[in-house]
């Protein structure tokens, strides 16, 4: 008879681990990333902190979960909105996934702050992080490449040979097949541009100047589709 005690024992593994992360939100969104401590958790769980060891040897360990945890959240999100429309509709791909940005970061102010806010001191990401952080760019990236396959494109302002000179175009260029390195400066705006948008929202930078957050955001989306080359087409060419 083969035994489950190992099965047993990985699931509750699993399952106190999982309670582990629950309470360390919370006290995040109620006290600040700053704040957090192993010791803070135990107390709140009604444990002694030795216990939590057996989960997560440092505070920066536990951190390093949440943050890998909220990006494939975030990026799960994206993913899950964009594969929703037409491969051909590349437009809509990109509000779609722009739009999914912005509903998760509502829904989640405190994971958002914790992947886009305040770096937290003394706190450095381990590089297991990466591959969840750039989900929602290769989304992105995707819809790029696959309309510079299909339609004709902005001509860059950039040249190939300039954009050399200060971005890291062989480490952009396979995220990004078939599109001109001279629209990666665009293409990193869009980002920045995307993300910085949300987090005005969020942390209330836009008070006194924005009156309808959601206009403001589809605005600066469209803007953004026009900037990289997804913008919808016009029912008639003359119209620009």
């Amino acid at each position: 008879m083969v035994s489950t005690t190992p099965n047993r024992r990985a699931l509750q593994r699993e399952a106190q681990t999982a309670a582990i992360k629950v309470v360390a939100r919370r006290l995040i969104a109620d006290k600040g990333v700053a704040q957090l401590s192993l010791r803070e958790v135990a107390r709140e769980m009604g444990l002694v902190s030795s216990a939590l060891y057996r989960y997560f040897a440092t505070r920066d360990e536990l951190l390093t979960a949440l943050i890998f945890d909220a990006y494939n959240e975030l990026g799960a999100a994206v993913e899950r909105a964009e594969a929703r429309v037409a491969r051909a509709d590349c437009h809509g791909r990109w509000r779609a996934a722009c739009a999914a940005v912005r509903r998760w970061a509502r829904a989640h102010p405190h994971e958002y702050s914790l992947l886009y806010g305040t770096p937290v001191p003394g706190y450095q990401a381990p590089p297991v992080t990466v591959a969840a952080a750039t989900r929602v760019t290769m989304v992105l990236a995707a819809i790029l490449s696959d309309a510079a396959t299909t339609r004709p494109m902005p001509t860059p302002r950039w040249s190939s040979a300039e954009v050399r000179g200060f971005l890291q175009v062989d480490a952009l260029a396979p995220t990004m097949p078939g599109v001109d390195p001279g629209h990666y400066v665009s293409a990193l705006m869009a980002w920045t541009t995307l993300f910085g948008t949300v987090s005005f929202e969020l942390f209330g930078h836009y008070v006194g100047s924005v009156t309808n957050y959601g206009r403001m955001f589809d605005a600066v989306v469209e803007e953004l589709a026009e900037l990289v080359g997804v913008a919808a087409r016009p029912a008639n060419p003359r119209a620009r």
